[in-house]
């Protein structure tokens, strides 16, 4: 079976992530989606991995709410030790499931940094990425450059689907400010 491995923080879910599983389930070639929520990622300071209970609740909630996707929530790496490193996640999610071909799936806001990633090398050539589209990030140069490096053991997949100007940073700022902001959750 082909999974893709869409994780976060997920702080909160909103239009843009149901845009990508949707897509995921309805163009790409994956039969199953894992949400995998992240405790606390290891590259941003600005999540709690306290939250991480709530967080979880809220994805299972969600995703409830739109049987269409075939969308499971994946609660791995809350019982994996910190630091939540991408790598670690994708090489439990392959010992536990062996018959399962796992990719990950990122945003190009990602792709760019990627080499900040721990064993990003491994990431693309064991497991591969797919990626989503980000207002203001060149994907096609960032593919082209990790491609390069990679001397074609890299598996980059710039997914072609529309651009979906949402995010949770923003989502949280209109919280703050006391924004009605119920269109744009999931």
């Amino acid at each position: 079976m082909k999974v893709a491995v869409y994780s976060g923080s997920f702080n909160p879910l909103h239009i843009g992530h149901l845009a990508i599983m949707h897509h995921l389930t309805q163009n790409e070639d994956f039969d199953s989606v894992y949400l995998v929520v992240s405790p606390k990622n290891p590259l941003k300071d600005s999540i709690d991995g306290s939250s991480a209970p709530e967080r979880l609740e809220a994805a299972l909630k969600a995703v409830a709410r739109h049987p269409e996707l075939r969308v499971r929530i994946d609660d791995i790496e809350m019982h994996m030790p910190p630091p939540h490193y991408s790598v670690r996640t994708l090489e439990a999610l392959r010992e536990r499931e062996p018959g399962n071909e796992f990719s990950l799936v990122i945003g190009a806001d990602n792709l760019v940094c990627f080499r900040e990633w721990k064993d990003y090398g491994r990431i693309l050539s064991e497991f591969g990425v797919i990626v989503f589209p980000r207002e203001g990030y060149d994907a096609e140069a960032a593919k082209e450059s990790l491609e390069a490096e990679g001397q074609g053991r890299y598996r980059i997949i710039l997914a072609d689907a529309p651009m979906v100007n949402v995010s949770s940073t923003l989502i949280r700022q209109a919280m703050e400010e006391g924004s009605d902001i119920s269109s744009l959750l999931m």
